[in-house]
């Protein structure tokens, strides 16, 4: 049994679902762009949720990625990252598994923009 006022048991109530929805709606981000790491589509994530694949592109915008020639995209640590080359570098950028993102970075060759990479996502991981 519950002591208090009803509208303070009620608010009490409120409060503690908004940290839920706030967790399910990270969990469905991660979710969501775990699949897209896997070569998912907007198409098809929006189909799971039941929503358009512009609906699909609006809510995750960063689930799934059109990779440019030559870039290469590791997922790694429950994080991506995305290896470009460039004229004379290659440039890598990172989003982890607790969702920090990455500056652009460059390094000389691939294998050093990979490990670079690869230290931030494990820097990161949850």
């Amino acid at each position: 049994m519950w002591r208090g006022e009803p509208v303070d048991i009620a608010l009490s109530v409120l409060a503690a679902w908004k940290v839920v929805d706030q967790e399910v709606k990270r969990l469905t981000s991660v979710a969501a762009g775990t699949a897209g790491s896997y070569g998912a589509s907007y198409e098809q994530l929006g189909a799971v949720w039941g929503i358009t694949r512009q609906g699909a592109r609006k809510k995750w915008p960063a689930a799934v990625t059109r990779p440019t020639p030559g870039t290469t995209t590791p997922a790694l640590f429950g994080g991506q990252a995305e290896l470009s080359p460039s004229a004379d570098a290659w440039t890598w950028t990172a989003t982890a598994a607790d969702g920090t993102r990455s500056d652009r970075a460059a390094a000389p060759t691939k294998e050093e923009a990979a490990a670079l990479a690869g230290a931030f996502l494990k820097d990161h991981a949850r």
